[in-house]
């Protein structure tokens, strides 16, 4: 449905050339929500912003329904983005018309009737929710309700792909879901390829079918959710994951556990940290209980979070071991074979990062 092929984009700048995006290939399929998550100035805004040809690439291609837009003369592409719709962070509404005539509006701009701007526009506010409010005011509307307002207009013109450019990141957390279950409900009612750009990998997790994260202008990980989110490569995605999923341990548990002298727990005992990710049937089996009547051991479960993805469990869990080496080592190997994430975290990894922290400050 959308492809974009090595793709380059840069600015000049009083300082000289930025380079926004460096050979990007994206493949996006037909009937699907793609996700694009990446930190500020990664390029994200500038990505989706080509796939209509707001921005011109310096080099690439960019195909949309078999069409490759960067071919097209002026007039043919402004008939093709009548096809591409677009929804923004700060709803972008005309002040001095109401909900009705702001959907209205693109109807107008190509010359639609009276009639049959009403067939299309009335439509539209029943689906958004807002068919009681199409004599208000933008002044007059919360912002779940603008952002409602924008993603009406931009259905007007029955575009196949739907852009969204942070729509939700102006919006308190309430809010935030109830535009996502419209925008999910849209892609199943319309059939509607819809390409959302976010910051924030909640967003992702709840509506994403696919997601392709970025860095400094470089796809650096993508494919389907519940594997980005369940076995991420790169250590942005780690990052990013572990904010949501509770991978990471909170500063104060890590200068509790640094605190505790690991020489102290006598009897030949160490203690051993691990991190473990859940993933499918194994979210749902006693692994823990098991371990512990197996290998006689002391268990603290010390940090983590099980949650699903598209119906699917996942998760992580950060627990402290305490036994003989041996007991350590057959317990790991243990989890290893129950088809676990395992990660063995280091005194010294957990060290440093506490050091770190109080040399911050």
């Amino acid at each position: 449905m959308i492809q974009l092929q090595n793709i380059t984009k840069s600015y000049v700048t009083p300082q000289g050339p930025v380079v926004a995006l460096s050979d990007i290939d994206l493949s996006i399929r037909e009937g699907e929500i793609f996700g694009i998550i990446g930190k500020s100035g990664a390029g994200k805004s500038t990505l989706i912003r080509l796939i209509n040809l707001l921005e011109r690439p310096d080099r690439g291609n960019v195909r949309v329904g078999g069409r490759d837009l960067t071919a097209l003369p002026p007039a043919s592409l402004r008939r093709a983005r009548h096809e591409i719709g677009m929804i923004f962070q700060h709803f972008n509404l005309l002040s001095t018309r109401n909900v009705y005539d702001n959907v209205a509006l693109p109807l107008e701009l190509r010359g639609e009737s009276r009639k049959g701007i009403q067939a299309i526009v009335e439509p539209l506010l029943d689906l958004v929710g807002l068919a009681d409010k199409r004599e208000r005011f933008p002044a007059e509307l919360s912002g779940g309700q603008k952002q409602r307002v924008g993603i009406a207009r931009a259905l007007a013109n029955q575009p196949r792909v739907l852009l969204s450019d942070e729509a939700t990141s102006a919006l308190d957390p309430e809010t935030t879901r109830s535009i996502l279950a419209l925008l999910k409900d849209i892609n199943a009612r319309l059939g509607l390829t819809i390409v959302l750009i976010t910051h924030e990998m909640s967003v992702i997790k709840e509506v994403a079918d696919r997601v392709a994260v970025l860095e400094q202008g470089r796809v650096i990980e993508q494919g389907p959710v519940y594997d980005v989110f369940t076995a991420p490569q790169a250590p942005t995605t780690q990052r990013f994951v572990a904010e949501l999923v509770g991978g990471d341990l909170p500063p104060s548990l890590q200068r509790l556990i640094a605190d505790t002298a690991p020489a102290g727990l006598g009897n030949g005992q160490q203690r051993r940290v691990l991190r473990m990710r859940f993933t499918g049937g194994n979210a749902e089996s006693p692994v823990l209980s098991a371990l512990i009547r197996r290998f006689d051991l002391d268990f603290n479960l010390l940090h983590g979070r099980l949650d699903e993805i598209q119906g699917r469990p996942f998760g992580n869990l950060v627990v402290e071991l305490r036994g003989v080496p041996a007991q350590l080592d057959a317990a790991t190997q243990y989890l290893a074979g129950q088809q676990l994430g395992v990660e063995t975290l280091s005194e010294k990894e957990i060290g440093d990062v506490v050091r770190l922290a109080r040399a911050a400050g």
